[in-house]
């Protein structure tokens, strides 16, 4: 049992704190729909974690379509409640704890001390999309692009700011559309800079807003990819399958690009050696 438990640890621990959080919820809130989506999602993150981690090709696919789908058509298009930041912002502001509020609170703010940015590898429905694109890893990082996330990230603030400060009416539908939007401007622009600097996730490098959330506990995340540098002959597979450009070959809290590893497990993949472990 040990063993079992010791050969799936991160599958294990990553569905107890969703089932914890679903539990938790459902008891003070009385409402079954917690119960069942943080279930699901735990679920799908737990079973792409252990497919993962067995090297199984679509495994995190499977986790990006299943709770991506989910969150964009049910809770985003059938509820109409708004999951990109806007919602947060929007929720917040009228001081209630659901929806967006909770949803960035454990996946983007809290849970990246543990998963770092792995929702932005295995959940994320603009991620779901890009990944399909051809252009898998990037060898060339643009730094001076980066800045530009926190330009959408103040706009996004300042716009639902706006609607309370001049108390716009019908703000839950103003809301909805924003979040039709808000996606469709994050797809042209995703797919677009796919294209020109020949890098699927360009986007998530340097516009995606949410990242100002995700960075700074992903300074300390404990799902870490860690070399033995024992085994390690300095191939640089890893580096050139990274889709982030980070610096896996580095154990240190210092590495290169160290808040950007989304857990795609590309370099764990790709090692001849075995010599990289999550």
């Amino acid at each position: 049992m040990l063993k079992i438990f010791k050969e799936n640890k991160i599958s294990i621990i990553m569905w107890l704190i969703f089932e914890s959080v679903a539990a938790y919820l459902f008891l003070t809130t009385k409402n079954i729909f917690y119960l069942f989506n943080f279930t699901y999602i735990g679920t799908c993150l737990a079973l792409a974690t252990f497919f993962t981690s067995h090297q199984k090709k679509y495994a995190r696919t499977f986790a990006q379509f299943s709770i991506g789908l989910y969150m964009f058509f049910y809770l985003g298009i059938i509820c109409k409640e708004n999951m990109q930041i806007e919602g947060f912002w929007y929720y917040l502001f009228l001081g209630v704890f659901e929806g967006a509020t909770i949803h960035y609170f454990i996946a983007k703010i809290v849970g990246p001390l543990f998963f770092g940015r792995g929702w932005c590898g295995y959940a994320c429905w603009t991620g779901m999309v890009l990944d399909l694109l051809p252009y898998k890893t990037s060898t060339k990082r643009h730094q001076k692009l980066s800045w530009i996330r926190y330009i959408f990230f103040f706009l996004s603030f300042i716009t639902v700011v706006s609607l309370f400060v001049f108390n716009i009416s019908h703000k839950d539908q103003i809301m909805f559309y924003l979040f039709l939007a808000g996606n469709l401007l994050y797809y042209v622009i995703g797919i677009t800079l796919a294209f020109i600097l020949k890098d699927n996730r360009a986007f998530c490098k340097y516009i995606c807003p949410i990242t100002v959330f995700l960075k700074p506990a992903s300074n300390f995340a404990y799902l870490r990819v860690k070399c033995d540098h024992q085994k390690c002959i300095k191939c640089q597979k890893c580096l050139k399958n990274c889709p982030m450009n980070v610096d896996i070959l580095d154990n240190s809290p210092k590495r290169k690009n160290k808040t950007e590893c989304i857990l795609c497990c590309n370099c764990i993949k790709n090692c001849p050696q075995k010599a990289l472990k999550l």
